[in-house]
């Protein structure tokens, strides 16, 4: 699985970014999905999980009620809507897939065998 994201950006406390992930290569609706974050001079830290048919998600406490992780498989899309957006939220955002046989969700970043490039999010005060 190859992994594309985008939709980083700018953006003022309070205000809100929805982050994209493309996936090409195997089938991507058979891998659990997750983002991550790493702000600098930090560990690259669990955001959110989704299980292959959007029916589950697990989120990180800094972000629950904030942010949404969702999916198309139709699209081989995976989403991450971003609200209230604060200036801890400054990080670059990863995207990663576990392998294909794999159906449980993990936090934890060395279960997941494939990754995005990141996309840069920044939010201002």
């Amino acid at each position: 699985v190859q992994l594309q994201a985008s939709g980083g950006g700018l953006v003022q406390a309070g205000g809100s970014l929805r982050l994209s992930c493309a996936a090409s290569g195997r089938t991507y609706s058979s891998n659990v999905m997750a983002w991550f974050r790493q702000a600098p001079g930090k560990e690259r830290e669990f955001v959110a999980s989704i299980n292959r048919n959007g029916g589950t998600t697990y989120y990180a406490d800094s972000v629950k009620g904030r942010f949404t992780i969702s999916r198309d498989n139709a699209k081989n899309t995976l989403y991450l809507e971003m609200s209230s957006l604060k200036p801890e939220d400054t990080a670059v955002y990863y995207c990663a897939a576990r392998g294909r046989a794999i159906t449980v969700a993990s936090m934890h970043r060395s279960a997941y065998a494939y990754w995005g490039q990141g996309t840069q999010v920044t939010v201002s005060s």
